[in-house]
């Protein structure tokens, strides 16, 4: 404009004053153990500003997530619930790839069948003829989920035996996954946000699925 003002250079100087009033602070945090920093008020409702602002898009609001971002509220976790390696996740991101397997199970039926036995895991209501035929394909799926088929975090391979789906737990929707697979991509905060700040933000969201009295007595 005439007075030579522009909205990204506004912008960069609220940040070079926030860093300025806030560096101290942050920088106290990040010498502090994770569950320290989720125990402290006021780093909390730091987390919690710094969650609405870069995290709510995908995960929501109140942190239950949505088709195909994880619900960070309960304890299951796709790569790990300890703080550290929730730090991680959000410093370095993450990339989740479900291969489409409808060739290595086979027919259509095949998978049908596959689908039915997830279901049965969890005690969703399924078919137990077609879960008995599916259990002898699924020792294709054994090799990400396991054998008990309780995942594997350091895959991202998620539990089949409880009833959190990611993309959703219908036979159709089970179904669609063997056959085209599954992506999703967390995204690194580590350049846009620093380890300061991922410090604080890894502490709020451990704190959500960990009882406050009990982060206070650890």
């Amino acid at each position: 404009g005439k007075l030579g003002w522009k909205s990204s250079g506004a912008y960069q100087e609220e940040l070079k004053k926030a860093d300025a009033q806030y560096g101290p602070l942050f920088a106290k945090y990040l010498q502090q153990d994770l569950k320290l920093v989720a125990a402290d008020p006021q780093a909390h409702a730091i987390g919690e500003r710094l969650f609405l602002t870069y995290c709510a898009q995908c995960h929501g609001s109140d942190a239950r997530g949505n088709k195909g971002f994880p619900n960070l509220t309960d304890k299951d976790w796709l790569f790990g619930g300890d703080p550290k390696m929730i730090e991680t996740t959000i410093l370095y991101g993450r990339n989740g790839q479900m291969p489409s397997m409808a060739a290595a199970v086979g027919t259509d039926t095949d998978v049908e069948n596959v689908a039915q036995y997830v279901l049965s895991l969890s005690g969703s209501t399924s078919d137990p003829i077609k879960a008995v035929f599916g259990k002898t394909k699924f020792t294709v799926c054994a090799a990400c989920h396991g054998a008990d088929a309780h995942g594997n975090q350091l895959l991202g391979s998620p539990n089949l035996t409880d009833k959190i789906w990611l993309f959703g737990g219908s036979a159709a929707t089970i179904m669609e996954t063997i056959r085209k697979g599954r992506t999703s991509t967390m995204p690194t905060f580590k350049d846009f946000l620093g380890e300061a700040k991922v410090h604080v933000l890894a502490a709020y969201v451990w704190s959500l699925s960990n009882d406050s009295k009990v982060i206070a007595e650890k």
